[in-house]
């Protein structure tokens, strides 16, 4: 494993502390470290191995525990990324962003990626990945195409009323959501909304740019007029069987066109 020397020393020192409690059955550890791409800004994705039987009384005690595994600044639950059974922290100084997630033994081979193996108490974990191989991620674009032009229209509302803030909230969301996933597979990488996107996908990040916008106005028009024509020519250069919308895209469109020239 290939990681930053703050990050390494972390992963030195955690390591010990948690194979100490017998309600452990291993550790692992996601992200840029375990695919061999961190750098000095990476967070440490941590993955503690519960068994079963002890999952909720660890998860009682979560906090208490990483206390007493590393030097804790601070931390909250994962609710805001619909995960609970994530704790997220600040450990140090010097300060290094890591996030706890405790999940049951019976569980840890559903995943989104394959994790690295840190620690396996009695060999199971790596036995649970070696009989659930991963399946590759695949974008949803029909589950895209039905809603993307309502959020157009949502997105022509906010310029209409000349709520710029909104409208740049919007872009950025159409970015993590859309974009930034087209822009992912169109190199054949996994779609995680913009992450990484500069390095694995130079090009599709430059045109990006221009789905970007200031507080202006006239600026704002300009990015979500470049977010839907850059939506359509990467859905066209997809070239995947899906049930396109045109009609909604053709109101949303026009509803989009009249709010600008009502605007100007």
């Amino acid at each position: 494993m290939d990681a930053p020397s703050l990050h390494s020393q972390f992963l030195r020192d955690v390591l010990p502390r948690i194979q100490q409690d017998p309600r452990v059955a291993g550790v692992a550890v996601a992200g840029s470290i375990a695919v061999g791409r961190p750098d000095i800004y990476s967070d440490v994705d941590l993955i503690v191995v519960i068994d079963d039987e002890a999952f909720d009384s660890v998860m009682m005690e979560r906090l208490s525990l990483i206390g007493s595994w590393a030097d804790l600044v601070a931390g909250f639950t994962g609710e805001h990324v619909c995960e609970p059974r994530l704790i997220v922290t600040l450990v140090g100084p010097p300060l290094l962003h890591v996030d706890f997630k405790f999940v049951r033994a019976s569980d840890f081979a559903e995943r989104v990626e394959d994790p690295e193996v840190l620690w396996d108490r009695g060999g199971d974990l790596a036995r649970s990945l070696a009989d659930h191989p991963l399946a590759a991620q695949s974008l949803d674009l029909q589950w895209i195409e039905d809603r993307f032009w309502i959020w157009v229209h949502y997105g022509a509302t906010k310029l209409g009323r000349g709520e710029l803030l909104e409208v740049i909230g919007f872009l950025s969301y159409l970015r993590e959501t859309v974009l930034g996933p087209l822009a992912a597979q169109r190199v054949g990488a996994s779609p995680r909304g913009v992450r990484h996107l500069e390095t694995i996908a130079p090009d599709e990040a430059r045109d990006l740019r221009a789905t970007l916008c200031g507080y202006d106005l006239h600026d704002a028009r300009r990015a979500v007029l470049a977010s839907v024509e850059l939506y359509r020519r990467w859905l066209d250069d997809a070239g995947t069987a899906i049930e396109r919308r045109h009609h909604a895209e053709r109101l949303a469109v026009q509803y989009l066109h009249d709010v600008i020239g009502r605007a100007s």
